[in-house]
């Protein structure tokens, strides 16, 4: 079976106002290619999205179109679109046009020089706030600290991967998943490549603040066992320091009948052991919680998403 020189992904979600911009860029890039599929993936738009995609694929028969039917989330809409390319290289880029297209030769070049994953790094984002940009920094520090996967700061969705990269990723079962973290997970030979992000051509952000710690912790949860284990090292350090106070205040108190003053009474001494205890049992439960809130998805054993295929196109 022969398989296109290349897949684009380009997940959608209520996108009417950049499907076209972005339609036309990457058709000037791609029409240069021996073969190409354009895959878009609407998850549930509830604007016009669906109507463009449906006649941008009338026109041409390189587009194919999956519709969800419903929003399932970005995650989801770039995961099934990687489960259906057929190319020897698939790239993801946001329908938004902050990833530049005009990179994608570049993309192309690294890949046929070997490079199994090519990641873009984004080095300054347009008009992005300082609350964000700082967060973002954060959550890459956090996240390499916890030393589950490696994740280049700035690294981003737009990204070609190999057909073999592909093969192993639709392996991936869980559904709280960061399809980007998930890459890296797996260990193939990385390369990079640079750049500004542009402004959106229009719409709002899909992606609220909401959406972003969502994602963030569950790439803590996910890629990490570390989170697991804070309240043990909590326990190991809290634990000791009580007994600790609790011998000092006997031995000052007591045995010595307290000659520096401190006028320590068995009730302070209670309220501190149980300050402490407390802190170990609600680190420890928060952190169940959690965990037990991501088995309880798993084990639901619901599909990542469901496709409309009355309204897809060349599935």
């Amino acid at each position: 079976m022969s398989h296109p020189f290349l897949s684009v992904v380009v997940p959608t979600y209520n996108e009417q106002s950049n499907i076209v911009p972005l339609y036309k860029k990457l058709l000037t890039i791609l029409s240069s290619l021996k073969s190409y599929e354009l895959i878009y993936v609407n998850d549930g738009s509830s604007d016009e999205t669906l109507e463009q995609l449906q006649r941008l694929a009338k026109d041409n028969p390189h587009v194919r179109v999956i519709s969800f039917s419903r929003n399932f989330g970005k995650e989801a809409a770039t995961s099934a679109g990687l489960h259906y390319a057929t190319g020897e290289g698939i790239l993801m880029i946001d329908a938004d046009g902050q990833f530049p297209p005009e990179f994608i030769p570049q993309f192309i070049e690294k890949w046929q020089a070997g490079a199994q994953v090519v990641t873009g790094v984004r080095t300054a984002n347009h008009k992005e706030g300082l609350v964000k940009r700082q967060g973002s920094k954060l959550f890459y520090r956090i996240l390499n600290m916890l030393g589950g996967v490696q994740m280049k700061p700035g690294s981003t969705d737009f990204r070609l991967i190999d057909r073999s990269v592909q093969q192993q990723f639709t392996r991936f079962t869980e559904r709280s998943r960061m399809t980007r973290g998930l890459l890296d997970w797996a260990g193939f030979s990385e390369e990079y490549i640079y750049f500004q992000a542009s402004a959106r051509v229009g719409g709002d952000p899909g992606y609220k603040t909401s959406k972003l710690v969502k994602l963030a912790m569950n790439s803590f949860i996910s890629l990490s066992y570390a989170p697991l284990y804070l309240s043990i090292y909590a326990g190991l350090i809290i634990t000791p320091l009580a007994l600790l106070t609790g011998i000092f205040v006997i031995v000052e108190q007591l045995i010595l009948g307290d000659p520096w003053h401190l006028d320590f009474t068995g009730t302070a001494m209670l309220g501190i052991m149980l300050l402490f205890f407390l802190g170990i049992m609600l680190i420890a439960q928060g952190l169940s919680a959690l965990y037990i809130s991501h088995i309880h998805i798993e084990t639901q054993n619901r599909p990542l998403y469901v496709v409309d295929e009355r309204h897809s196109v060349r599935l």
